[in-house]
């Protein structure tokens, strides 16, 4: 897997599109190789939700609510419920890490597709919980600023799995 934050130009979409491609890119380079034991394994005993599996399915559902969900005003097909609010972590454990990976790629892809197909002040058709209509802009910053920071969480966990550090 080749990843760059270097985009080739410096306008704005092309900035904050390639910034999301890296970081979407490295969630999933900091899971190659690891087993798919390591996938499910949640070595945090006060965080039992951080798994290599969930936290990359976290991340493919995040997507699906802003860019389906809110953005777009499609239906919420994601797996949480009322009494489970955060079983996009544990819902796919049984599936291979390669099957979880693949899954976030190809959302990714179609959301790779929805951000080219709008505008970055085109507003969300639903309002997020203060009321208020984000853009295509916000929405992509957001994402990028998610991703982030569950890759520091993805880099903990692979170490604790099997030692790889610096992926």
């Amino acid at each position: 897997m080749t990843r760059t934050d270097l985009p080739p130009t410096g306008d704005e979409r092309t900035t904050l599109t390639t910034f999301l491609d890296y970081a979407r890119d490295t969630a999933r380079e900091k899971c190659e190789g690891a087993t798919d034991e390591h996938g499910r394994g949640a070595p945090l005993p006060g965080s039992p939700l951080m798994t290599l599996s969930g936290v990359i399915n976290h991340l493919r559902w995040v997507e699906h609510w802003w860019f389906d969900v809110i953005f777009l005003g499609g239906e919420d097909r994601g797996p949480w419920t009322d009494e489970d609010p955060d079983r996009e972590f544990t819902v796919d454990l049984a599936l291979p890490l390669a099957d979880v990976l693949a899954a976030y790629a190809a959302d990714a892809a179609r959301h790779r597709e929805t951000a080219a197909a709008h505008s970055l002040d085109d507003l969300a058709k639903r309002p997020i919980r203060d009321g208020s209509y984000v853009n295509l802009r916000w929405v992509l910053m957001h994402l990028i600023e998610e991703t982030a920071r569950h890759n520091g969480h993805l880099d903990i966990l692979r170490e604790l799995a099997d030692g790889t550090t610096g992926q």
